[in-house]
């Protein structure tokens, strides 16, 4: 078994990988990277889909995107709505359903806090708007406080095989042992010449030795000797979080990181969450949380306590506004006579299907109606903003 030093200068990238990804222009010196136009093989049906964005940043928007918009959302993979193509996205289809558009802010892999960054630039901006949603699945958790998501995805995302580069150096928040409070850290890497230092094994060594999430993954993947690495600032950090520390025996360490690592996530969570609610209450924005995780789901639809309640309960707590999918799944399975598996299977091809996309609008569509106001034109009740067409047909514009 591999030292967590040799895995780490395993991690280093071919420069050729870089100079493909520098060329897409996909680089972003604060969130490592943005969404661009591609064409990808990973769609229903084994079909290609199509992702296009517009000069803002966003995903390419169709419904009613000559109106103006007051909706941003930003997120991950399932913001973005990846393996379908720009029309099938679920902003896409509520925006069609409500009468007016909703601009798509989420990239694939980021965490919370990437999230919530790519959110206080945009809304800080020209297309900000009074109302945000930000998307929360899986393990955006655990991604928050990682420096180099890459360096935990290497050993089973293989660019060298055609998938995309992505995960490299980004801002991020993490524990600070010595002051006992989460820091946010910029980019060790926010320009594209200095993105190839990512080539350099002696780099991604002292520039990730001492991160603890990406120790905590290892950890529990099994992929390096436990013995190389010092459990000390790890135990350190459960103290903090008032989480078990690790065993020093190798039987329970796999279980202790995944338990350390999930606690460590969760409470970056949380800090993240309490500074996106105080800026959006100083710039009197309104803020919806959305949650999504098929393993929380599947938890769910087998009557067993999902993972992430302590977020649930949490943002509770806090009395946010949250529309909850994995509940909505569990009303739908209701109506099915299917094992788990079939039923998921209904939906995800790995992210949602444009089936999985239309429910979830449809399930999100009336807490954004009762969300709004004014109402969108499609629940307004009454027909004066519409039946004029004013906004909606060229000629009645003018």
């Amino acid at each position: 078994m591999k030292s967590y030093e040799q895995y780490l200068r395993d991690s280093a990238v071919p420069r050729g990988i870089i100079a493909k990804f520098l060329d897409a222009a996909a680089f972003d010196p604060e969130l490592g990277y943005t969404v661009g136009n591609s064409v990808q093989h990973d769609g229903l049906d084994d079909c290609w889909t199509i992702t296009t964005v517009t000069a803002d940043g966003a995903r390419t928007a169709r419904a009613y995107a000559d109106r103006p918009c007051r909706i941003n959302t930003y997120g991950d993979s399932f913001t973005q709505s990846c393996q379908v193509s720009d029309d099938e996205t679920w902003q896409e289809y509520l925006a069609g359903h409500i009468g007016e558009p909703i601009r798509n802010f989420g990239v694939g892999g980021y965490g919370v806090y990437q999230a919530y960054r790519r959110m206080l630039r945009t809304e800080s901006s020209g297309p900000g708007a009074p109302y945000v949603m930000l998307f929360i699945w899986g393990d955006d958790h655990l991604r928050s406080v990682m420096r180099c998501r890459y360096a935990v995805i290497y050993p089973w995302w293989n660019c060298a095989e055609g998938k995309p580069f992505h995960g490299n150096f980004w801002s991020n928040i993490e524990m600070d042992l010595m002051a006992r409070r989460f820091v946010e850290r910029a980019s060790l890497l926010p320009t594209p010449e200095s993105l190839y230092r990512m080539a350099d094994p002696d780099f991604m060594c002292e520039a990730l030795k001492d991160d603890l999430m990406a120790q905590l993954f290892c950890l529990q993947a099994g992929d390096v000797d436990p013995a190389s690495i010092e459990l000390g600032p790890l135990n350190a950090l459960a103290e903090i979080l008032g989480a078990p520390g690790l065993e020093a025996e190798a039987s329970g360490i796999r279980q202790g990181a995944d338990r350390l690592r999930q606690a460590y996530g969760f409470a970056a969570t949380k800090e993240v969450l309490r500074m996106a609610g105080d800026f959006c209450r100083n710039r009197g924005k309104k803020l919806m949380i959305l949650l999504m995780c098929p393993t929380a789901t599947r938890q769910l639809l087998r009557g067993e306590a999902r993972y992430d309640r302590e977020i649930v309960e949490f943002i509770a707590r806090e009395k946010w506004r949250c529309f909850d999918m994995n509940v909505a799944h569990r009303r739908d399975y209701e109506a099915f006579k299917l094992s788990v598996e079939d039923y998921m299977n209904r939906y995800l091809i790995g992210h949602y299907s444009p089936a999985g996309n239309h429910l979830f609008a449809y399930s999100l569509k009336a807490h954004m109606v009762e969300w709004l106001d004014p109402k969108p034109p499609a629940y307004r009740g009454e027909p004066g903003p519409v039946i004029d067409f004013k906004g909606y047909l060229p000629e009645a514009s003018r």
